[in-house]
C-alpha cells in the first residue's frame, strides 16, 4: 500500500521513526492511513490538533517483570505487558495474550486495533491490550495460577472497573481468568468487574466464551445477504484455529447450515470431508488439551497434516482465518482464489497481510477485518460490564438478540462510509473509517490531552 496524501505519509513516517522494529504495529497503522485517504482529503478537518499524531502514540504502556516458580522449584522469569492505548470513548478495555510469539509490537498493534474496533461496537469503551510471552501449553494448573497471580501482582496497580477492564485473548480462558480475577480481588481487597470472561457463577456473562465466534458469524451471514444475496446455508468453511473463536465459529456455522471442513492448530491442521464433528473437537481441545493430531486419529474420515499453512489449499466456498495475525499470506490467498474461495471473515486479528488484502480485493473476494467481524467478543465483554455495574444478570436470549444487533449495525456503518467515500462494499474502508471517525471526532472534542 502506498500513501498519496502528503500528511497521512508525514504520519506514518512519525511512526516508523519512532516504532522501527514494530513490523506488526506499523502494518496496522499503514492500513488505517491508507483506508482514511479519501476522508482526509474530503475533511482535512479532521485532523487539526494533531488527532492523528496523538492517535498512533498510546497513552500508557507498561512493561514489566514476571517471576513465577515452575515444578522443579526453579524461578523463571517472562515480561508482561499492558496498553493503554486510548480512552477518549470511555475506560480502556482488551483482552490478555499469554502465548510465546507476544512481543511489544504485537501488544502494540492489538491495541491500536482494539481501539477502532471498540469504536464499531457502539459501547462507551476505550482501547487496550496486554499480556507475556508466557506460553500455558504444556504447564501445570499450579504453574499457570502461580504465573497469573504473579502477573497480577504487577497489573493490579494499572487495571479497574471504571479504569481498565481486560478479558482473555489467546492462551487466557476461563481458568487463566480466574486465577487473575482471584488474585485482583486478594490485592485491592474489592470484588468488582475489573475484568470480564469470568464464570457465570462469579459474575460473568452468558454467551461471553462463545461471542467473537458467534459474532463472526453473524456478520457473515449479513454481509452474505446484504452484499450478495446468499447465505452461510449450503457453503463450505475453511476455520483455522482451534480455540474458542474457532471452536464455536464452527458451531454457529453449522447452525447457519454450512459445512466445515477444517481445523488447525500450531502443529498442523485436519480435513474432515465429512465435516467437523464439533463435539469431538471439544472433547480433544477443550477437555484434553490435547493436539489436534488427535482428531485424525479417532474420525475416519479425517486427515491430519503437520504444518497449519497448508489449510488454505482445501477447496472453499468462504475461509475464516481463526488463529494468530498475518496468518493469510499473499502465496495463501491466491490459493484460496483458484480453489473457489467467494469470502473472506477475519476470525484473528489482522490475519490477512496488505499484499494478501490488495489481491483479494483485486480479485473481487468478499473481504470483512476483524476490527468489524470479529467485534463480538468485545461487545458481549461491554455488556458484561454494564451487567456487574447494575449487579444484574441477562438471559442468553438477551445476550444474543444483543449481540445480533451489534454486528449488524457494524455492517452497516461500514457500508453506509465505504459508500459515502465511493468505494460501495469495501468494507475495509469503511469499518476503518466508521472507527475511526467516532474517536476522532471524542478526541478533538475533549481538546489536547
Amino acid at each position: 500500500m502506498h500513501l498519496k496524501n502528503s500528511y497521512l505519509s508525514e504520519v506514518y513516517s512519525i511512526a516508523k521513526q519512532k516504532d522501527p522494529n514494530k513490523p506488526e504495529f506499523l502494518q496496522s497503522v499503514l492500513e488505517m492511513l491508507t483506508a482514511l485517504e479519501p476522508v482526509i482529503e474530503k475533511h482535512p478537518g479532521l485532523c487539526k490538533k494533531g488527532v492523528l499524531e496523538r492517535l498512533i502514540e498510546p497513552e500508557r504502556f507498561v512493561q514489566f517483570r514476571v517471576a513465577w516458580v515452575d515444578r522443579n522449584g526453579d524461578v523463571q522469569v517472562n515480561r508482561g505487558y499492558r496498553i493503554q492505548f486510548n480512552s477518549a470513548l470511555g475506560p480502556y478495555k482488551g483482552g490478555l495474550r499469554f502465548h510465546r510469539t507476544v512481543t511489544p509490537s504485537v501488544i502494540k498493534f492489538l491495541g491500536f486495533e482494539q481501539t477502532f474496533k471498540n469504536s464499531l461496537t457502539g459501547l462507551p469503551l476505550g482501547g487496550a491490550k496486554g499480556g507475556s510471552d508466557f506460553d500455558p501449553h504444556g504447564k501445570t494448573e499450579t504453574e499457570v495460577m502461580l504465573f497469573c497471580q504473579s502477573f497480577m501482582s504487577e497489573l493490579f496497580r494499572h487495571i479497574g472497573a471504571s479504569t481498565d477492564v481486560p478479558a482473555g485473548d489467546i492462551g487466557v480462558g476461563n481458568r487463566e481468568i480466574g486465577f487473575l480475577f482471584g488474585q485482583y480481588c486478594r490485592l485491592r481487597n474489592i470484588s468488582e468487574g475489573a475484568m470480564t470472561g469470568k464464570g457465570i457463577f462469579a459474575g460473568g456473562s452468558l454467551l461471553r466464551t462463545e461471542a467473537t465466534g458467534y459474532g463472526l458469524c453473524y456478520m457473515a451471514e449479513e454481509t452474505l445477504q446484504q452484499l450478495c444475496g446468499q447465505s452461510l446455508a449450503g457453503k463450505t468453511l475453511v476455520i483455522s484455529g482451534s480455540g474458542n473463536v474457532a471452536v464455536y465459529a464452527i458451531k454457529k456455522a453449522q447452525e447457519f447450515g454450512a459445512r466445515v471442513v477444517a481445523a488447525s492448530d500450531s502443529d498442523g491442521y485436519i480435513f474432515d470431508e465429512e465435516g467437523i464433528d464439533l463435539e469431538l473437537l471439544r472433547q480433544i481441545k477443550e477437555t484434553e488439551r490435547a493436539r489436534i493430531s488427535e482428531y485424525a486419529v479417532r474420525k475416519p474420515s479425517a486427515v491430519y497434516t503437520e504444518g497449519s499453512e497448508g489449510i488454505w489449499s482445501i477447496p472453499c466456498h468462504v475461509a475464516m482465518p481463526c488463529a494468530t495475525q498475518n496468518e493469510i499470506t499473499l502465496e495463501a490467498a491466491e490459493m484460496l482464489v483458484r480453489n473457489g474461495v467467494t469470502a473472506l471473515f477475519e476470525g484473528s486479528n489482522m490475519s490477512c497481510t496488505l499484499n494478501a488484502v490488495r489481491y483479494l480485493q483485486q480479485e473481487g473476494i468478499t473481504y470483512v477485518p476483524a476490527k468489524a467481524a470479529n467485534a463480538g467478543g468485545v461487545a458481549v465483554s461491554g455488556l458484561e460490564m454494564s451487567q456487574n455495574a447494575g449487579h444484574s444478570s441477562w438471559s442468553y436470549e438477551k445476550v444474543d438478540r444483543i449481540l445480533k444487533t451489534i454486528m449488524k449495525n457494524i455492517f452497516a456503518q461500514s457500508y453506509e462510509m465505504s459508500a459515502q467515500y465511493g468505494s460501495p462494499g469495501n468494507l475495509l474502508m469503511g469499518a476503518n473509517v466508521a472507527g475511526f471517525v467516532k474517536v476522532s471526532n471524542a478526541m478533538r472534542w475533549q481538546g489536547v490531552v
